[in-house]
């Protein structure tokens, strides 16, 4: 989008004012930059709009972060992974996935939410995970092909830089990518693509990016999925709200749908 020099110079500070902060530090400045362009365009002066771009931020991605410890994650994971191959991998993935609020949620259905799900699906060559999360961990359940590639997306650098040491450290194909997906949704063709309790996240900075995300991504199948309690553990009727709302982005799609009820999470397996 061309902007005004003035404009551009403001949203320029607004984005450095945001990332100096640690807290917010890791973030793609793309994302930023989107973020502070809309709430620059809304609110009355410059400190708002930064407050107010930190505010968004941290509700769709540092509220459900707790304490990230990446260096000593990565090493807990390697020194697991030495000392006993996946069998011991797999309990020091589930506890580095409680640190996130998704994958935690996960956790209670892990054995069964992979398997159970892709079960009509051949094994996976190519997936894609869309504002990922500490999702990746989960690789040890999930059923894919033994050479498949996986890329993996979300919004913070650090958390990239960690899952590009996990997917080394399974000698896994692929990577992990800071950047925006609304805004460079990527185009690689995949087997599989995940957007797992994503779209409630992702529209409170675009009503429409749930819809384009479907429609755009390059995938045969596509796992969507919902939150059924929210980040305070009450359910509120989330689980009819969310499958509502769902059944209105596909609907007239010509797309082949099943849907999965587990304890904690609503999902659909899309078939393109």
């Amino acid at each position: 989008m061309n902007r005004p020099p003035d404009a551009e110079r403001g949203l320029d500070a607004l984005v450095q004012a945001v990332l100096e902060r640690p807290k917010y530090r890791s973030i793609c400045p793309d994302v930023v930059r989107d973020v502070g362009a809309r709430e620059l365009a809304k609110r009355r002066n410059m400190q708002e709009a930064i407050k107010a771009t930190r505010g968004k931020l941290h509700q769709i991605g540092g509220a459900y972060i707790s304490g990230s410890q990446y260096a000593r994650w990565l090493a807990e994971l390697t020194q697991a992974s030495q000392s006993g191959g996946m069998p011991a991998l797999r309990p020091v993935c589930r506890q580095v996935m409680q640190q996130h609020a998704s994958t935690r949620e996960r956790l209670p259905i892990l054995e069964q939410f992979y398997a159970s799900a892709l079960a009509g699906l051949p094994p996976s060559r190519v997936v894609l995970d869309l504002a990922c999360g500490l999702n990746p961990l989960a690789l040890p359940w999930m059923p894919l092909a033994e050479d498949a590639e996986y890329y993996a997306y979300d919004i913070y650098q650090d958390m990239a830089d960690f899952l590009n040491g996990f997917l080394a450290l399974t000698q896994m194909r692929g990577r992990a990518e800071a950047c925006d997906v609304l805004q460079a949704c990527p185009t690689r063709h995949a087997d599989l693509a995940l957007l797992l309790k994503a779209i409630p996240c992702l529209e409170q900075l675009d009503k429409d990016a749930g819809l384009r995300l479907l429609e755009t991504v390059n995938t045969d199948h596509l796992l969507v999925s919902f939150p059924v309690h929210s980040l305070g553990g009450k359910s509120k009727g989330m689980a009819q709200t969310y499958e509502a709302h769902f059944r209105q982005l596909v609907a007239g799609k010509p797309w082949a749908i099943q849907r999965f009820e587990f304890a904690t999470e609503l999902a659909f397996l899309i078939s393109k």
